[in-house]
């Protein structure tokens, strides 16, 4: 065969090319146990850091383990029993038609269509006691769906840390959810009213301190209002009646003492 035939051509390309593929495939699976070791130890990272109580001297394994993952059942809003938190996936889950629930058009503010009917969460007690419970929260943005973890106290209401891990939004722009001088005006605010309904919003503008309802309302992001926007659409839906609320009130009248 000559060496500047056709036919070799494409044999020696197509062998290059099976040859790389197999090398690709074989380290994507070589590598697929570490990259989701990794994968949950930034997660986990995220959350002691949202919490507050992330200490870089210490392992993220180590410090986790002050921390209690459970799953809850939204619409009764207990926690659910024969099911594993280290193998549940919640993502998976909402897009098992079995296990999720499609949210109606005009009770969807957060704009994700559908979601899974458990929802882990992840208590921190001392001795016992409840000192804050993190939940997961997700919604549209403008250009993307933005994943984050809401911290809030033992009084189920004020929050004590959030913050996003995974979004598309703008850098510079819908990007500045990420900026740590706009994420700790959100410590100290309440999300709820004395009638139990949802006040946290993000404003257009800056909010005045000695307004009524300042403790409801957080500073909006200039030049990202559709993004600051989604972030209030998004907790409105989580923390209300089709969210954790039903959760959180039946932990707040139960006042339970974990083992």
């Amino acid at each position: 065969m000559s060496r500047d035939s056709t036919v070799r051509v494409l044999l020696v390309a197509f062998c290059v090319c099976l040859i790389c593929s197999v090398l690709v495939s074989a380290a994507a699976v070589g590598l697929k146990n570490r990259q989701e070791r990794n994968k949950q130890i930034e997660k986990r990272r995220n959350i002691l850091q949202i919490a507050n109580i992330f200490d870089p001297a210490r392992t993220v394994e180590e410090q986790f383990k002050n921390i209690r993952m459970r799953i809850v059942d939204l619409g009764s809003g207990q926690f659910a029993t024969g099911m594993d938190p280290a193998t549940f996936d919640s993502r998976q889950a909402a897009r098992d038609k079995q296990n999720s629930y499609s949210i109606p058009a005009d009770k969807d503010s957060a704009g994700i269509k559908s979601r899974s009917r458990y929802m882990e969460v992840y208590l921190v007690a001392d001795q016992g006691h409840l000192q804050q419970i993190i939940l997961p929260v997700y919604g549209k943005g403008l250009w993307s769906t933005m994943f984050g973890f809401i911290a809030l106290g033992p009084d189920f209401s004020t929050i004590t840390g959030f913050g996003f891990y995974e979004h598309g939004e703008t850098p510079g722009l819908g990007g500045e959810i990420d900026n740590p001088v706009w994420l700790a005006k959100w410590p100290g605010k309440v999300v709820y009213d004395q009638n139990g309904e949802v006040r946290i919003t993000v404003i257009k503008g800056t909010v005045e301190a000695g307004s009524p309802d300042a403790r409801h309302k957080v500073d909006g992001l200039s030049g990202a209002t559709l993004t600051a926007r989604g972030v209030g659409n998004l907790l409105s839906y989580w923390l209300g009646e089709n969210g954790y609320q039903t959760f959180l009130h039946n932990m707040q009248k139960s006042g339970e003492v974990l083992p």
